[in-house]
């Protein structure tokens, strides 16, 4: 199985690049969509209603903001969104896939970088998620959490670490949860599979970063890590375009 994630920067607009024939020559088993910016009653029939998938969609309460989107082939035994917490939810960043007794997630984690309450806010979201996870996996789950996560954990993640260490997405309060996070027992698959292999998610739209690949990765596929025997692989899409992030896949034995 194949597992999907994209950060798409607004998904009718991506929509209106390659993304539907991009679908048709990969072919995802799963596909997790972040920052969709879209409503209910914005999200147009042609990308609720794709050939061969069945779509779930989370919305943010403000317009235009946020939002998380799932394709996949074959029907889960349930969906649920967020994690049941009204001030998290209601900007509509998690959907929640159970196939048996592996539960997907697709989260689009929150960025800090707007000011002090924001960062606050998302220190929190890290602290409540892994609540979440930990009750979860002491049930017996098995769990994918995948999405943007909008921190790079090491200094192999970015190409100027020095220089954002001060900054949101790269400072050291943060990179501490991704720390306790594999402390308590999962594993970021792509960097477990290939420990020194330095390959971004990420491009500012600015200063030709993409170009110039000065870029950050902080798109990842996470497993508990009774999980990870079942990961066979973990990769990053640099060579498709249409959003400032690029896809990144994870390839399940499951």
């Amino acid at each position: 199985m194949k597992v999907y994630s994209w950060n798409v920067n607004g998904l009718r607009a991506v929509a209106k690049k390659s993304f539907f024939d991009w679908i048709a020559y990969e072919s995802p088993d799963i596909l997790f969509l972040q920052e969709t910016k879209l409503q209910e009653e914005t999200l147009p029939p042609e990308l609720k209603n794709i050939e061969n998938y069945h779509s779930y969609f989370s919305h943010a309460e403000k317009k235009g903001y946020s939002g998380t989107g799932v394709y996949t082939k074959k029907e889960p035994d349930e969906v649920s969104y967020g994690m049941g917490i009204k001030e998290f939810d209601s900007e509509g960043r998690i959907v929640k896939l159970r196939f048996g007794k592996v539960i997907m997630f697709n989260i689009y984690f929150p960025n800090g970088q707007m000011n002090e309450d924001r960062l606050k806010y998302k220190l929190d979201f890290y602290d409540a998620l892994l609540d979440h996870l930990e009750a979860l996996r002491k049930q017996g789950y098995s769990l994918l959490i995948s999405g943007d996560y909008n921190t790079a954990h090491n200094e192999i993640d970015l190409k100027n670490a020095k220089a954002n260490e001060n900054y949101s997405g790269f400072l050291r309060i943060e990179r501490d949860w991704l720390d306790k996070l594999v402390k308590t027992g999962y594993v970021d698959t792509f960097r477990t599979l290939y420990p020194d292999k330095v390959q971004y998610s990420w491009w500012s739209y600015r200063f030709n970063a993409r170009k110039n690949n000065t870029g950050w990765r902080i798109d990842y596929h996470f497993v508990n890590k009774e999980f990870f025997p079942k990961v066979k692989d973990s990769y990053i899409m640099n060579d498709v375009y249409g959003s400032d992030h690029c896809p990144i896949v994870v390839e399940l034995d499951i």
